[in-house]
């Protein structure tokens, strides 16, 4: 049993998680991932590709015009600074919370089962809002974008499942404890 500060016998105090950073990691990788590929390199989507079509009223920028691609770029932009932000924020916690044996973290099922459940949830939330609430863009437009969002939906959903699923393979990680001196790397 754990002692509280003050020595009395408390309830037994479990250590700082590494759950919180990898979802937060996840998220902005998973973000990074959505706008490097689908919105750069496969170019099947822009953050304001869909707004003739949105459901909140949002100016149309046509995406095959110079000035509607400038301001759809734009946007593109704002979507990778708030992923940027949530990999710093996510590393920040990450090694704020991870004291002694940092090198084991990066091994460990436990932080990518979580990384991985937060890109599953990054698909979820930017499916569910973006794609179908608001209605300012879909995975791939035309006349099968119905099943595309359906597929992002369920990859973000096996993401999820998946991740939590495989951290829990992993050995819990204590990042307050001594560093490993044996020299192994386990399946943590």
């Amino acid at each position: 049993m754990a002692t509280t500060t003050d020595g009395a016998q408390g309830a037994t105090v479990t250590p700082r998680s590494v759950q919180l950073p990898g979802i937060v990691l996840g998220v902005g990788l998973g973000g990074f991932v959505d706008g490097i590929l689908l919105h750069q390199l496969l170019q099947w989507h822009h953050m304001l590709t869909s707004t003739n079509h949105d459901r909140i009223g949002v100016k149309y920028y046509n995406p095959h015009t110079v000035s509607g691609l400038e301001m759809n770029t734009v946007w593109d932009g704002i979507f990778h600074v708030i992923c940027w932000v949530a990999v710093i924020v996510g590393l920040g916690l990450l090694y704020s919370r991870v004291t002694h044996n940092r090198r084991a973290v990066w091994v460990s099922r436990v932080l990518w089962g979580w990384i991985l459940a937060g890109w599953g949830l990054f698909n979820l939330v930017e499916g569910l809002l973006d794609h179908q609430i608001l209605g300012i863009h879909h995975v791939h437009g035309g006349p099968y974008q119905t099943w595309w969002d359906v597929g992002f939906l369920l990859l973000g959903a096996l993401f999820l499942v998946g991740g939590y699923l495989l951290q829990r393979t992993g050995q819990p990680f204590d990042p307050d404890a001594a560093p490993d001196t044996s020299g192994r790397v386990g399946n943590r």
